[in-house]
């Protein structure tokens, strides 16, 4: 079996994963979800809302996450993935790192935490966007990675839409070579409740104290996994793709 048949099993193994019925973690952490939104008011969550669409569009729009990695246009794809997993060994330190340290600091630093993993995983994404070979100064690779961040972080119904959209995405980014649309048509208020829904138990044990940095350090690790999985996987469908039609 060469790489490239190893690579679509695993892909395929991945996709069937994704679609699995929620465990106990994904089923608490919805509950849990749901208590906590129906008394947070409705100020609170539009700030929360705003803070979201601020990182994103500064993902889309502006430069500060494009990174100093040139394009890899030249890596074979087993080369690009053993670069993109000690590219991913290197942000999760980081962001374990984070979360221990914010975790320590109680419930004021646990809302520091939430805009810095944000980032934190910003980061990597566009870095690993340069190790396969796709070039982030591209529109249509920024609301690639913002997709890619959606699907990870998605409940299952929006998940199979947006798996849909990173299959068939050498024929969708067609329409992003802009950005005229990409605004007014994004579902603000769902991006957030779905990406709080996904991490918010987890979260939420890291501001307890005496437990606070242990629980943030294993929040973020495992929110940096997940993430990792989706990402890697995406561009492999695309590599698979576009190293064919060549």
């Amino acid at each position: 079996m060469n790489y490239e048949h190893k690579v679509q099993r695993e892909v395929a193994d991945w996709e069937h994963k994704m679609f699995k019925p929620p465990g106990w973690m994904e089923k608490t952490s919805k509950t849990i979800s749901n208590r906590i939104n129906h008394f947070i008011p409705a100020k609170v969550q539009s700030v929360i809302t705003t803070t979201i669409r601020s990182i994103v569009r500064t993902a889309l729009f502006g430069a500060e996450y494009t990174p100093s990695r040139p394009v890899q246009s030249t890596l074979t794809l087993e080369s690009a993935d053993q670069e993109a997993k000690e590219l991913f060994a290197l942000y999760q330190k980081i962001a374990v790192a984070e979360g221990a340290g914010t975790g320590a600091g109680g419930i004021i630093l646990g809302m520091v935490d939430f805009p810095a993993l944000i980032a934190i995983k910003m980061k990597f994404l566009f870095e690993l966007a340069h190790v396969y070979g796709y070039d982030t100064k591209h529109f249509s690779e920024r609301v690639f990675i913002l997709k890619i961040f959606q699907m990870t972080f998605s409940g299952v119904d929006n998940r199979a839409r947006l798996l849909e959209s990173v299959k068939h995405w050498h024929m969708e980014k067609e329409q992003w070579l802009s950005d005229a649309e990409h605004s007014r048509n994004m579902d603000w208020e769902t991006f957030q409740i779905e990406y709080r829904d996904a991490i918010d138990f987890r979260k939420m044990l890291q501001m307890m104290p005496g437990i606070g940095a242990i629980a943030g350090a294993w929040a973020n690790y495992t929110i940096l996994e997940e993430l990792r999985e989706s990402a890697m996987n995406a561009y492999r469908l695309r590599r698979l793709h576009d190293d064919f039609e060549v």
